[in-house]
């Protein structure tokens, strides 16, 4: 089974995670840009994070053979605090870089006028670079936050089939298959969709344009979450060939819509900018 994890937050995760999501057949990763927790209180802590998410983490999957990209952006959340919207006007030289393949996460968090305005203006960012966007649903009151986003994205130039609409559910999958987006799944423990609950709705949609994702972070996640799904889907009668759809076919071709998508096993590197994972004596 190979797996390509198409939303996942490895700056928060250990090298044992990395260890452990190649023995279980994950070889690429997209990590996007997200809120860390706490409030950042300048836009230098963007970049600095946005320089690591390009530099530091390919290095650090490479040395388990997993390819890593990323996706870039001024999160729905931070978008709210204007110490960071200054960010906006230096993505442009961030959207350029090889390894990014879309801009996100962007959407919605509290559904605020500050977050319209950062959504319309990072999806017209999507279009002046050729990219996808991956587009955050909020977590409260999902039905009425996906219509206000598909409001937006009908406003803005980028077609529907650059976008994939995340953290969708039950209650939101109708409307947004409706829409001819893609279909993302974040599968996490407790707070949203898990193995048994996204085979139902796979039963009942089918697998087409359907991204499935573990969104591990510093919270109460799994990074091997993507494996747990292939294998519901395999023990509910799915195809081997349904599988691979959904856990790498699927995300390649949406990813593979910014013409920057490298899927070849990475070279592991010694140093990275001088620096080096081991520690201590080999």
């Amino acid at each position: 089974m190979r797996i390509f994890d198409p939303h996942i937050h490895m700056t928060s995760r250990t090298t044992d995670d990395y260890e452990a999501m190649y023995a279980a057949g994950v070889r690429a990763v997209v990590e996007p840009a997200f809120w860390l927790g706490q409030p950042r209180t300048s836009p230098a802590s963007f970049f600095d994070y946005f320089d690591s998410l390009l530099g530091w983490e390919p290095f650090r999957a490479a040395q388990y053979g997993i390819a890593h990209h990323c996706t870039l952006a001024l999160n729905p959340k931070e978008a709210n605090d204007p110490r960071c919207t200054p960010v906006l006007e230096a993505l442009p030289r961030y959207l350029v870089k090889d390894s990014v393949v879309a801009v996100g996460e962007i959407g919605y968090d509290a559904m605020t006028p500050a977050e319209d305005t950062a959504l319309a203006a990072q999806l017209q960012l999507a279009v002046d670079h050729g990219l996808p966007a991956v587009v955050h649903t909020p977590h409260r009151d999902k039905a009425a936050g996906l219509r206000r986003t598909l409001d937006v994205l009908r406003e803005s130039a980028l077609p529907p089939g650059h976008v994939v609409l995340d953290h969708l559910n039950e209650t939101t999958v109708g409307e947004a298959t409706d829409s001819g987006c893609w279909l993302g799944f974040s599968l996490y423990p407790d707070t949203k969709m898990d193995p048994g609950r996204m085979v139902r709705v796979l039963r009942l949609h089918g697998t087409d344009r359907v991204l499935v994702n573990s969104a591990a972070d510093w919270g109460r996640s799994d990074p091997l979450t993507t494996r747990r799904v292939g294998e519901a889907m395999l023990a509910a009668g799915f195809s081997e060939d349904d599988v691979d759809q959904v856990l790498w076919r699927n995300p390649a071709t949406f990813y593979g819509l910014s013409g920057r998508l490298d899927l070849s096993t990475p070279l592991p590197g010694t140093l990275h900018e001088g620096n080096s994972i081991l520690r201590g004596e080999a």
